[in-house]
């Protein structure tokens, strides 16, 4: 996993008046609930939403939380494993009832363990324009030998996320400019332990061993460009290492400015400042690489260098917090417009 976040560059004023009229502007826009009132920040290590006044927007934390517990529940899920299997069984149900079109594209990708069939899942939204949004999260888990690794955090709390934040976004019956795409990225995570620990085979080029990580990602992209479909992208927010209960999400240097200044901006008027803070977040390599490469602005939010339990066997549920994920998702869900709103004013 890698991270990275984006922010939107407009003017920023001291006045409390703007932080209320983006709240308001927010919540008319996407969430359709003129009436909620911000709420006071809480400890993001609460185990659950539902003592918490404020309503930025309907993101339940809980119901992200239980999407969390139910892929931990099915055990460690490395690409081509029957768990993996599961979840992806899981996540098209939840996405099914949300009224979503859903598409899968399955590949066989060369590994340092030999062939993995593995599976791409995009849930689109339909807008106005044929310009899309990627929301996005791996689904896979780190292949592991010595120990059971589940993933609670890596790999299973940005998926919750995610599935939480599309049911929000597509019960919002306000026509919308621009389609959504919501994507669950297979085969993110290196099958070495290290990404750089062993070679991996090029077939078409033995010379040049191919990346152990982001297949998912990369072969994502790979199709956009063969179907000429790249330019449609206009941007795209990653989520991953995400749901940790000591939340602090710093910015990813490799992401997009704009972006990350938009996210970051957001929290702060929101209330959420003391958790997307301005320190410095660099982790190489995220799925937001491959369409940085392709000239596509893109976000990874990411909590990496201040996780201790990254790829350890202690990445487990009681690491994840529901008020985080609610944290993530009010912020970003509140974000939309300001991102929309760029995207409008400038050409693809």
């Amino acid at each position: 996993m890698h991270s990275h976040l984006i922010l939107f560059s407009g003017t920023r004023k001291s006045s409390s008046m703007f932080a209320v009229a983006g709240l308001l502007l927010s919540s008319l826009v996407l969430v359709g609930c003129p009436g909620a009132n911000r709420s006071s920040e809480t400890p993001a290590n609460a185990n659950s939403t539902a003592t918490t006044s404020a309503k930025i927007s309907d993101f339940d934390g809980d119901r992200a939380f239980e999407h969390v517990r139910k892929q931990v529940e099915f055990g460690p899920r490395p690409p081509g494993s029957p768990e993996l299997e599961k979840t992806r069984g899981y996540i098209l149900d939840q996405l099914k009832s949300y009224g979503l079109k859903i598409t899968t594209d399955e590949f066989h990708a060369t590994t340092p363990v030999g062939d993995r069939r593995m599976v791409n899942l995009t849930a689109e939204l339909p807008g106005e324009s044929s310009d899309v949004v990627i929301i996005s999260s791996h689904y896979d888990t780190k292949f592991v030998k010595d120990f059971k690794f589940v993933g609670a955090n890596d790999g299973g709390a940005s998926t919750g996320e995610l599935l939480e934040l599309a049911r929000v976004v597509a019960a919002n019956k306000q026509q919308r400019e621009f389609t959504y795409w919501f994507v669950f990225f297979d085969g993110e995570e290196a099958f070495c332990f290290d990404w750089d620990q062993c070679h991996n085979p090029n077939p078409a080029d033995p010379k040049t061993p191919l990346p152990d990580n982001l297949y998912g990602s990369r072969h994502y992209v790979a199709q956009l460009i063969d179907k000429n479909e790249i330019k449609r992208v206009r941007a795209l927010i990653l989520f991953d290492l995400m749901g940790y209960k000591e939340l602090r999400l710093g910015r990813d240097e490799l992401s997009t400015r704009w972006l990350v200044d938009a996210v970051w901006q957001t929290a702060k008027q929101i209330g959420y400042g003391k958790y997307f803070v301005d320190d410095r977040e660099g982790v190489g390599d995220d799925d937001h690489a491959p369409f940085l490469r392709a000239g596509i602005d893109a976000l990874d939010i990411i909590q990496l260098s201040s996780y201790p339990y990254w790829h350890t066997k202690d990445d487990t549920l009681d690491k994840v917090s529901a008020k985080s994920l609610k944290i993530v998702g009010d912020t970003v869900i509140a974000s939309l417009p300001k991102i929309e709103e760029r995207l409008h004013n400038r050409s693809p």
